[in-house]
């Protein structure tokens, strides 16, 4: 099975949404608007990708800093940790930022 926590997973479904149940009646949706690839440093473990993913969210309702169950049609269910970090006119944009091993292909 593909790993879904990956930046090329991520880009594959940019604008696109994703349903948050934020409690057992209620769900919103966000609409991811970016994934953006964090460069190697020479100091840094090799094997890493490193990405944050950006969120769009309804302006009338801003999600506290924590983990959220997101379900994607294509994605599926994903654990992801979100942190608001701005509102504009179109809403309350999040972040999730991943580091994780890349994988190797067998």
């Amino acid at each position: 099975m593909e790993d879904a926590y990956t930046a090329e997973n991520f880009s594959r479904n940019v604008n696109t949404k994703f349903r948050v149940n934020v409690d057992s009646a209620e769900a919103i949706e966000l609409e991811l608007v970016g994934v953006e690839s964090r460069k190697v440093e020479p100091n840094e473990q090799a094997g890493m990708e490193r990405f944050s993913t950006f969120f769009q969210g309804p302006p009338n309702y801003l999600l506290p800093q924590r983990t959220y169950e997101l379900l994607h049609p294509q994605m599926g269910e994903l654990q992801v940790f979100l942190v608001a970090i701005g509102q504009d006119q179109h809403g309350i944009r999040y972040e999730a930022v991943f580091n994780r091993f890349k994988t190797t292909e067998k």
